[in-house]
């Protein structure tokens, strides 16, 4: 996370509301009204990839990296487990989904965003997720 964000909490400009309209775009798969909601410079962490977790930095790469994550997750029911945290320019909401994992198991994924905002909008998503099978506590 940058150092060079507002620290004051009125010159974040974030809501819950507009931070609860990102997260329904998330689970609608909508690109285009994730997008109206990040910087231009924005920077994605995924939850999953390489580092662990790959990430997009600029709106065009994040764009990117929103629609793979997107495909990675569909078909899964995606559900917000309690209202967003803001603390001035910085933000976290936890969330979980079920659905069908690799080998047709079915999982429930729990995980948390961290975001930095500015402007109103997001300018960093640090993403975080676990991974349950049901067949591993039998």
């Amino acid at each position: 996370m940058t150092d060079s964000l507002p620290t004051d909490r009125s010159t974040s400009e974030m809501t819950p509301e507009v931070l609860a309209a990102f997260s329904d775009a998330w689970t609608r798969h909508d690109l285009e009204a994730l997008m109206s909601h990040v910087t231009d410079d924005c920077v994605y962490s995924a939850s999953v990839g390489p580092e662990p977790g790959q990430t997009w930095s600029g709106k065009e790469q994040v764009r990117e990296g929103f629609a793979i994550m997107l495909a990675f997750d569909t078909g899964h029911e995606r559900h917000e487990e309690e209202n967003p945290i803001i603390a001035g320019p910085r933000g976290a909401a936890t969330w979980s989904f079920t659905g069908p994992g690799p080998d047709g198991t079915t999982q429930t994924t729990r995980g948390c965003d961290i975001y930095e905002f500015r402007g109103g909008k997001i300018a960093r998503k640090d993403a975080f997720r676990k991974v349950y099978q049901a067949d591993l506590h039998q």
